[in-house]
């Protein structure tokens, strides 16, 4: 009987598959219909079952020949058929089997097929479901049955061991019917009747007995030549591995899987994630031992039967395989993972025993622990018959039944793994040891299996085994990734990178492995894992992730080789599951290969890898794949995103979330495939993105270091030093670092180590020291010593490394022939020397074994090592070289062939590329192996660091995966953009370009934004548009729409958006303007693709994302549009400068400008601000812009903008509309044509007209725009600013006040009143000024009518300030005479109409800033920068200062008794104006004093006098020239004193008076004249100031003479002052009288050229005297008591005075002294007068001194008057001595 071959493709059989022949309902195909035989047996259950269908088949049997023949058949069948006929059999199912396992016995095909029929029928009916086998599940394995059973148990005889059970019976009885020769019909039924035993919900199959069920059926697959079998075979293996996994009841933390039948979603890339997810996983993994069991690789026949007996090999040790293994797993106890134990979800859960948490030392496995290691068992089967060798021809035949084995078993194996991840993710799914009781988790048991089924086939040069391994992979990456972290980077690292990267692997591998890089780069979550846990992982030796995007970036833009291309490639498919099966060419027909077992989710591989071009295709796919991820998981939320994109993922997440009832496990990271369930908390609940900054820091530095060290090993280990990777220069951790770290190069470890510095052989020592080599034979020592670094080659260097090698090997092996470590040494030597005769090429004559005995005789202690030992050691290394490990790999690739006709021919049919990849291949898969070992080792030592996984929950690592690789996606990109013009992949780049950008925005990346947009913009090829096409146009609008999504983070790429946006409105004008041909290069005129792209450039798409830049400006952040508006001012600056002096200047920008201004015009005042400063500076350099037109453009914008933004209302304190109207004063300034102004003028003016009651602060500016106009060169533009001045003033003067701009009012009147230019203008704009304070003081507004109380502002300083230092400012700076002394009259005059209403305050600021600065210009030359020439300065001084001080004093006088606080300040004042070279300031000084004094002399109080005593000391000091003295000026310069005449000058100040009037005050006398010689400019300067000084003593002598012979002065000021002043007279004549005395210095000074003739002090001393002589006789006389009390004092200067001048006078010679004469003679008859007076009593006292004086005065021709004086004072004389009566 037949059954329809059913579909096994992707659907996962029931129980109940409608193809199966028979059913648990009891019907079958090939019913008797007979209705005689209803009665039904009842069954030990309780289920019946028809009668009819066992004694049919019993009757069969009994009635053939087989029966007949053998009499145990024909009892049985006998004995059976009673029991069935009287309704007894249903207990005794092991008697009625009986007969049909014997039947099966016959080989007879009629009774074969009947019997096992009707097994398959019972088994349908639970007919063999014995006790034992629900309640007691088997301990150990149970044997397997039948003594003539070749797979009869090994160990120990079957009496010890309790009967097999009924299930294994049926088993066994049902397989033992196969073999080779097997009919194919019997083979059917022996398929249908295992899958019944085995889908069988009630008879239940473990370990040897599933095996040798699961053996037999893939047997039947391989062995059968019926196509229909094979499928049945094929398809019964599927469901059958399936119901094993299916099977196994999980802990409700994993997904529900309500039957065998749940279809795990394949698009696991939609992992489930769950926001509160502890990141990190542990997993508690130890290990299996590896042991190989494969048959070795140079088995070449391969039949049927070998196969056969390898199976069942493999399930014969099936049973004990985990216990054997587990032993060694773990020796620390038993260890339980926690199992979360809640309600098990499946609806036909199998009664579970709970476990314990701590096993007790034998634990009653449960029934669903005996399924998981079934599972187990079937999982480790299939893995071992994937990693069977293929020889080279069943390579090339698929049909050969190894390479169906292999594709077989693999397919299952990726069905298991597809279907049933969460088994292996599952902490509930353990495998308990029926031994020792050991606990191991599923998938720390399967790892191992796993991973060598991929390193064995992933680099199999068959397509088919190729691809499956790929799918295999890809599950074990995205299910498995947290389990297996080491085990995946070794699978990357070691295989599929270097196949993406072998120049020998096919397009068709590389682009398998794409598509698998595809679908993880579809994933954020695996993608961002893959960065955590490689790239910032300082143990993983590669960054994966980086080197990944590398790759994939090379192949999208690999260059494509000259081949022909196929016109239409097709595009690399989607990654949907594919259910349809597509045969390609390369496939045979399903019959023969598995291509009928498609799993779902596997890429349909036919499509792709068949160009060059479509790899690059797929390669940048999977780019911007990678980006679209990135954008997912970083940007879009803080939350990682969830993808809504498949609805059985959401509905099984939704149902998770409903089932959970642990939720803090359920919603954790439920993928579809790879359902993680281990992820219990773990301490570190985030993971903390600054954490994996500083690891990938790290991790990038050490990487430097490595790279260092293995390039200058001694610099690298320094640089290690300093950045704490090696702790530090202690040997051993140097040494511990060289040992452990991974990516050292073994030359450098060698060369380094070799050194024979101290510190290196330290170093050495230590590392040689931390290696294992103990129990170890000697050669194998050697080698693993020598795998640690490469041996160097010089001499001493290996002789250092020996010795030290030998004195290790003997400390750790004591049982050793050797009797010394010099024995080790020698031999080791010796064995190195073998070694290198024996595999170096160039070695002619190798070594004998003969020879190298030899060599080592007598080396032990005098003694020979055993022969054995020597002859061991040279077989192993004859046989074996020792050589690194790293060598292998890059074993030599095949060589070419060679060139000419005799090399073609002998290399017909030879693949070199394939030869060359197998030996790749073959290295690679060894090293991975090896790895894995080595892996496997330290796993079971426990040493976990690195196996911890990160889980990725935080948007931040985005950016750090995005800075490693962003080169390699911009390059990867570009590149495709570049070369072609398939507007798919445009489009895929422009897609690529978005998401970058967007992730550089979002991270605020600067570097790499402006890298993309700006690579972006240069594609638009806007600036060279003959060359542009269609993409050039798509990539315009991916930049619009960047502008337009990424507005708000663009910054300062705005620039270059903006620029095409620019450049886009050029194009549309030139393709709109008929006169412009646009000319490609060699004048070729081309017109057909500019007019297609012209027209598409004015699309609506691309107008409308145009005007949205600017239209969604207003939505722009505050940040964000100061960013905006800079690029653009930018953009529109350099439109304009290119368009330079033209009638049409390009002004789009300017004009998008002026729109976004209107747009943004309602941002908060602050965000306006920051754009105004801008904008203002862009419109200051457009206003003033050369060409006018563009100047008339900006400014009329202006206008419109001020109006609009005039209606808006200003507060109080504000200034926006000062900033605002700005650049109408900057264009003012600073452009220069008249029209420009003019229309500036007609702006304001306009705005003055319709906005004038919204003008706040906006006056300000107004103001000064005006005063700028007052400056201009143009009378017109002059006048008419004034003339809008006069109106403001006029007409809205309250207005002006009101918003505090009355200042800028005055100002702006000020900067009018002095231009020079126009006199009328100025002096109306004084008469304006003038006006202005009658106005003030009866505007309400300014408050000195009624006052306001509440008012903070001094109205003083606010109003009456700004006209007075108008009036200042005039006269400091008026260009215009009279103007000047308008400015003058008016402020003093003011001052003296209005200056009794200011308070002392006010008066305070007007002295302090207005009046005495007037003289600033005395005190320091600063003041002087204000004069253009110094006939000027001259002017001002000798007019307008000379005015202003006599109106100063005359001022002081009006107001004394306010500004007599004041006379300090100008008192100082007048002695700077005194101490002046130029004596006509001087003599003003002076007179000004004077007339201070004498005016107000009556209003000086004490105090006062005491001041004005203490200014003439000052003034008298000041000009005492002391130099006279200074012997340094009379020594000669250089011998000669040549120039004389030209630099003299007397003391009398005759010569000043025609100089220009420069202020120049003296220096204090305390200059000291510098030591040594001195120059003769600085002697004539020394001498120029020495004479002044002179001028100026005699100026104030007359002064103090003139004021002092003033009555009123005399009488006022008192005594003790004016002694004072005597004090400083007396001083005075003293010096005149000492220096007139010294004849030699006065000789010494003129040979120097002091003066032309010899210098004197005459008029100095005797006006000097005069003057004393004068006051103090006029004292001396004074009734007035105080004069009286001071008398003793005037008589004590009096005297000496008097007499002095007495004889002084004697001693004048007449013939050469007339000129003194004349001086002295007045003086002297006043002295004489003035003795004469004396009372009789002083007379006759001061007698003797006078008399002798007198009389000698007789002596000489005199004077009248002293005659005169001379007969007084004898006639007293007469009187006093009685000589004469007084009459």
């Amino acid at each position: 009987m037949q059954p329809a071959s059913p579909r096994l493709t992707d659907r996962h059989f029931r129980p109940s598959v409608d193809s199966r022949p028979s059913t648990p309902n009891g019907r079958f195909s090939s019913r008797p219909s007979s209705d005689s035989h209803k009665r039904s047996l009842t069954l030990s259950k309780g289920n019946t079952v028809s009668v009819v269908l066992i004694s049919s088949a019993l009757e069969t049997i009994a009635a053939s020949k087989e029966a007949k023949r053998s009499v145990p058949l024909r009892d049985s069948v006998q004995r059976a058929l009673e029991m069935v006929k009287s309704g007894q059999g249903g207990d005794r199912p092991r008697d009625i089997f009986e007969p049909l396992r014997l039947a099966c016995e016959t080989r007879n095909e009629k009774l074969m097929i009947a019997s096992l029929d009707c097994i398959s029928k019972l088994i349908s009916y639970s007919f063999f479901a014995e006790q034992s086998s629900a309640q007691q599940a088997p301990s150990s394995p149970p044997p397997s049955p039948g003594p003539n059973s070749r797979n009869s148990m090994s160990n120990g005889s079957h009496s010890s061991l309790p009967p097999p059970s009924l299930v294994d019976l049926v088993v066994h009885t049902i397989t033992s019917c196969h073999n080779e020769s097997t009919p194919e019909t019997v083979s059917l039924q022996i398929v249908k009747a295992l899958l019944a035993l085995v889908l069988s919900p009630t008879v239940l199959v473990h370990q040897s007995s599933l095996l040798k069920a699961v053996r037999t059926v893939y047997n039947i697959f391989l062995l059968s030549v019926d196509p229909v079998n094979q499928m049945v075979a094929q398809g019964g293996l599927t469901q059958m591995v399936n119901h094993v996994f299916a099977r196994c009841k999980l802990a409700s933390s994993s997904l529900p899987h309500n039957d065998s039948t749940t279809t795990l979603s394949p698009r696991d890339s939609d992992s489930v994630k769950s926001p509160r997810r502890p990141p990190v996983v542990l997993s508690p993994r130890s290990s299996i031992s590896l042991r190989p069991q494969t048959p070795s690789v140079n088995e070449t026949e391969q039949t049927a039967s070998t196969v056969v007996q390898e199976l069942s090999e493999d399930s014969s040790t099936a049973g004990e395989a985990v216990d054997s293994g587990a032993t060694d797993v773990q020796t620390n106890g038993s260890h339980h993972p926690a199992r979360e134990v809640s309600e098990s979800t499946a609806s036909d859960a199998v009664p579970d025993e709970e476990p314990e948490p701590a096993g007790p030392p034998h634990r009653q496995l449960s029934t669903n622990d005996l399924f998981i290691k079934d599972a187990f068992l079937v999982f480790r089967a299939l893995c071992k018959l994937t990693m069977k060798p293929l020889n080279s021809e069943s390579e090339r035949d698929l049909k050969s039944h190894a390479m169906r084995s292999k594709l077989l078993s693999l397919h299952l194996v990726l069905m298991i793994l597809n279907s049933h991840m969460p088994i292996f993710v599952s902490p509930s799914a353990v495998i308990y040891s029926s031994s020792s009781n050991e606990a191991t988790p599923f998938i720390q048991a399967a790892n191992q299996y796993l991973c060598l089924c991929l390193s064995r086939n992933a680099v199999s040069p068959v397509p088919q085994v190729f691809e499956i391994s790929v799918e295999i992979f890809w599950r074990v990456i995205s299910g498995l990734r947290t389990k297996l972290k080491k085990e995946i980077e070794v699978l990357l690292h070691e295989i599929f990178i270097p196949i993406l990267e072998m120049k020998t692997s096919t397009l068709k591998q590389k682009a398998v492995i794409l598509s698998m890089l595809q679908r993880l780069c579809q994933d954020p979550q695996a993608l961002v894992e893959i960065y955590l846990n490689y790239d910032c992982d300082s143990e993983a030796a590669d960054n994966i992730y980086e080197h990944l995007m590398n790759i994939v970036s090379k192949i999208g833009t690999a260059p494509i080789s000259s081949a022909p291309q196929k016109a239409n490639d097709p595009t690399s498919p989607a990654l949907q599951p594919h259910t349809k099966q597509h045969h390609g060419p390369g496939q045979v027909p399903p019959s023969y290969s598995t291509a009928s077992l498609s799993v779902p989710g596997t890429v349909d591989v036919s499509t792709i890898g068949n160009s060059e071009a479509q790899l690059r295709r797929q390669g940048l796919e999977c780019l911007v794949a990678v980006l679209k991820s990135l954008v997912a998981w970083g940007t879009t939320s803080s939350s990682p995103p969830e993808h809504a994109s498949d609805p059985m993922t959401r509905s099984q997440m939704e149902e998770v979330r409903r089932d959970s009832i642990t939720p803090d496990v359920s919603t954790d990271r439920l993928s579809p495939a790879g359902a993680d369930v281990t992820r219990g908390p773990t301490p570190e609940v985030a993971d903390d993105p600054t954490k994996f900054e500083s690891a990938k820091q790290k991790k990038t530095t050490l990487l430097e270091g490595i790279k260092k060290f293995n390039f200058k090993p001694k610099r690298g280990i320094e640089f290690l030093i300093e950045t704490g990777f090696i702790p530090s220069r202690d040997p051993k951790d140097i040494a511990r670092f060289l040992l452990e770290t991974d990516g050292l190069n073994k030359a450098a470890i060698g060369e380094y180590l070799g050194e024979g510095d101290e510190e290196n052989i330290a170093i050495m020592h230590a590392f040689v020291d931390m290696m294992d080599l103990a129990n170890m034979p000697f050669v194998d020592a050697l080698r693993s010593f020598l795998q640690a670094f490469r041996l160097p080659g010089e001499a001493q260097k290996i002789d250092r490394y020996m010795l030290k090698f030998a004195e290790r090997y003997i400390a750790t092996n004591s049982n050793t022939p050797f009797a010394n470590a010099d024995t080790a040494y020698v031999l080791a030597y010796s064995t190195i020397l073998l070694n290198t005769d024996a595999h170096n090429p160039q070695v002619k004559n190798r070594m004998t074994k003969q020879g190298f005995i030899a060599n080592n005789r007598g080396i032990n202690d005098g003694q020979d090592l055993p022969e054995e030992l020597l002859n061991a050691i040279y077989d192993e290394i004859v046989g074996n070289e020792i050589r690194m490990k790293d060598e292998v790999e890059t074993a030599p690739a095949v060589a070419a062939p060679a060139p000419g006709i005799a090399g073609v021919l002998a290399n017909v049919g030879r693949d070199y590329q394939k030869e060359t990849y197998i030996m790749q291949s073959n290295n690679m898969a060894n090293k991975t192996e090896a790895l894995f070992r080595t892996l496997m080792r330290s796993q079971r030592r426990g040493a976990k660091s690195s196996e911890q996984f990160f889980s990725a929950s935080h948007f931040i690592h985005v950016r750090p995966m995005f800075e490693v690789a962003w080169i390699s996606f911009l390059a990867g990109l570009s590149g495709p953009l570049q070369d072609t013009d398939d507007l798919e992949v445009v489009q895929l780049c422009l897609e690529g370009f978005k998401a970058a950008i967007h992730i550089a925005c979002f991270f605020d990346l600067e570097l790499e934004r402006n890298a993309f947009v700006s690579t972006l913009g240069k594609f638009t090829f806007l600036n060279n548009l003959g060359e542009m096409k269609t993409k050039n146009m798509e990539a315009i609008k991916a930049l619009l729409d960047v502008a337009v999504t990424e507005g708000n983070h663009l910054k300062g790429s705005w620039r270059d958006v903006l620029s095409c946006v620019s450049q886009l409105e050029h194009m549309q004008l030139i393709s709109s303007g008929v006169d412009v041909p646009d000319t490609g290069r060699k004048g070729r005129v081309r017109k057909a693709p500019t007019e297609e792209l012209a027209n598409e450039s004015r699309s609506t798409h691309i107008t409308v994302a145009a005007d949205m830049v600017f239209s969604l400006s207003h939505y722009l952040s505050g940040t964000a549009i100061v960013d905006f508006v800079r690029a653009l001012c930018d953009v529109s600056w350099e439109e304009i400068q290119s368009s330079g002096l033209s009638q049409h200047p390009r002004l789009f920008s300017l004009q998008k400008l002026v729109e976004i201004s209107y747009y943004n015009m309602n941002r908060i005042r602050l965000e306006w601000s920051n754009m105004w400063d801008i904008l203002g500076e862009h419109f200051n350099q457009v206003c003033c812009h050369k060409n006018p037109h563009v100047s008339f453009f900006a400014l009329d914008a202006l206008r419109q903008l001020a109006m609009r933004f005039l209606e808006k209302e200003e507060l109080p304190h504000f200034k926006f509309q000062k900033d605002f109207l700005r650049p109408f004063e900057y264009t003012m300034i600073h452009n220069s044509n008249p029209d420009v102004r003019d229309m500036v003028l007609q702006c304001l003016q306009q705005m003055i007209q319709a906005r004038v009651h919204n003008l706040r602060s906006g006056w300000r500016t107004m103001f000064a725009v005006f005063s700028a106009a007052s400056k201009a060169a143009t009378e017109r533009i002059a006048s008419s600013a004034f003339e809008i001045v006069t109106r403001l003033n006029k007409e809205h003067f309250p207005s002006i006040v009101r918003h505090g701009s009355f200042a800028d009012l005055t100002v702006c009147i000020t900067d009018f009143c002095k231009v020079s230019k126009y006199q009328k203008i100025s002096l109306l704009a004084i008469g304006m000024l003038r006006d202005i304070i009658p106005t003030m003081l009866e505007c309400p507004e300014c408050g000195f009518k009624n006052v306001d109380p509440s008012s903070t502002d001094d109205p003083m300083i606010k109003y009456w300030f700004p006209v007075l230092f108008g009036f200042y400012d005039v006269i400091m700076n008026g260009e215009d005479l009279e103007v000047r002394r308008l400015a003058l009259d008016s402020l003093f005059s003011t001052l003296k109409t209005y200056g009794s209403t200011y308070p002392v305050e006010f008066w305070d600021t007007v002295c302090q800033e207005l009046l005495f600065p007037i003289f600033a210009v005395l005190k320091s030359s600063q003041d002087l920068s204000r004069f253009s020439t110094q006939e000027d300065m001259s002017v001002w001084l000798s007019t307008t200062m000379i005015q202003a001080l006599r109106n100063l004093i005359n001022l002081y006088t009006f107001y004394f008794e306010t500004l007599e606080r004041f006379l300090d300040g100008l008192l100082d004042l007048l002695c700077v104006c005194i101490c002046q070279e130029n004596d006509t300031l001087a003599r003003i000084g002076t007179s000004c004093l004077q007339q201070l004094l004498e005016s107000n002399v009556k209003k000086l109080s004490p105090a006062r006098w005491e001041r004005v005593a203490n200014t003439f000391v000052k003034l008298f000091r000041t000009t005492t020239p002391h130099q006279l003295f200074d012997e340094s000026l009379r020594v000669e310069i250089d011998g000669n004193s040549a120039d004389v005449q030209d630099t003299g000058g007397t003391m009398a100040p005759a010569e000043s008076n025609d100089q220009a009037m420069v202020p120049a005050p003296l220096s204090p006398n305390s200059e000291q004249p510098k030591a040594g010689r001195i120059s003769l400019n600085e002697r004539r300067r020394i001498f120029r100031q020495i004479i002044v000084k002179c001028v100026l003593q005699l100026l104030l002598i007359e002064t103090t003479n003139d004021l002092l012979r003033n009555d009123e002065v005399y009488n006022t000021i008192p005594p003790e002052h004016l002694l004072r002043l005597m004090g400083v007279l007396d001083h005075s004549y003293q010096f005149a009288r000492m220096f007139n005395e010294d004849k030699e210095l006065r000789t010494g000074l003129w040979k120097t050229g002091f003066m032309k003739h010899l210098p004197n002090l005459l008029k100095q001393e005797s006006s000097s005297a005069s003057t004393l002589v004068h006051v103090l006789l006029r004292m001396y006389y004074d009734p007035r008591p105080e004069h009286q009390a001071a008398r003793p004092q005037v008589a004590d200067r009096l005297m000496p005075l008097g007499l002095g001048v007495l004889q002084d006078f004697n001693k004048l010679r007449l013939d050469t002294q007339t000129k003194n004469i004349a001086a002295w003679t007045p003086v002297v008859a006043e002295i004489l007068q003035g003795f004469v007076r004396f009372d009789d009593k002083a007379f006759t006292r001061y007698l003797p001194a006078i008399y002798p004086l007198a009389t000698d005065l007789l002596s000489r021709e005199m004077a009248p008057e002293i005659r005169e004086g001379l007969r007084e004072y004898f006639m007293r004389v007469g009187y006093i001595q009685g000589i004469i009566e007084r009459s």
